[in-house]
């Protein structure tokens, strides 16, 4: 086996676990969502496959995650599809049109979480309201999260330029009505941002039904965007986790084991 091939396969088990994961914590329903993982050095891109023979995200294995071009094409066979029902899911655009506007990122997570989508629907934005609290979150906030207005499936390439245009730099972006698609530089930072602005959603969303949020002063808000928040855990890895997201995975990781059903 050479040297690629492994790092291939090893890299399809870390997109299928990152599905599983956002699967187990519920973070998005059924067989909605995909995660995906660019191949280092290289134009092409392992993802979970859509298709009848697909297990939803919470079951995803390593055997469901397909490789793709940068055109959203599978490089198998033409007739791998009908062979073992997977496929390039519908907005495979998504994934591809980041990676190629934004060569620094190696991992993609698209999925729809309750929570973001409903704030989404009634015009309510992910507002500051707490700091130490979580300030991975918080960053990622502070940092920017964009809102793309349109609550269609991107099934085109147009459509995916267009949503990567809005996105632009950012880590997440929220998509009205539909979803939340999160980019970084590797797949299981991907979804950990996934997490992180799911909590702020979820706490937003309550702070709200209680009534009189009050977001957190400029002055602390302007600390947590100058805070090194991964000094200390090393350099950054491309394409693997790296920082603080190591043992923050870990822990995500172990959670969702956890949760799984017996058997």
């Amino acid at each position: 086996m050479s040297g690629e091939q492994s790092t291939s396969i090893e890299l399809g088990e870390r997109v299928a676990n990152a599905c599983r994961v956002l699967g187990a914590l519920d973070l998005t329903p059924g067989t909605l969502g995909h995660a995906s993982a660019r191949i280092p050095g290289t134009d092409r891109i392992l993802i979970r496959a859509r298709g009848p023979a697909e297990l939803g995200m919470r079951y995803t294995s390593a055997d469901q995650v397909i490789e793709i071009t940068m055109d959203g094409r599978r490089t198998a066979a033409a007739d791998a599809a009908a062979r073992d029902g997977l496929a390039a899911p519908l907005e495979v655009h998504i994934h591809t049109e980041l990676y190629r506007a934004r060569p620094e990122i190696h991992g993609v997570v698209h999925v729809h979480p309750q929570i973001p989508v409903l704030l989404s629907i009634c015009d309510q934005p992910l507002q500051p309201i707490y700091g130490a609290y979580d300030p991975h979150g918080l960053r990622l906030l502070l940092d920017g999260v964009p809102t793309f207005d349109r609550s269609i499936l991107i099934d085109t390439p147009a459509l995916g330029r267009d949503f990567a245009a809005v996105m632009g730099k950012a880590r997440a972006c929220i998509m009205r009505g539909h979803g939340l698609t999160t980019a970084a530089n590797s797949v299981e930072e991907a979804a950990l941002a996934v997490i992180h602005l799911n909590e702020l959603a979820t706490m937003t969303y309550r702070a709200q039904l209680l009534g009189n949020v009050r977001p957190i002063a400029p002055d602390e808000q302007q600390a947590f965007r100058a805070m090194d928040i991964d000094a200390g855990y090393g350099d950054l890895r491309p394409g693997i986790p790296s920082g603080r997201a190591v043992s923050l995975w870990r822990y995500f990781d172990r959670r969702a084991r956890d949760l799984a059903p017996p058997g």
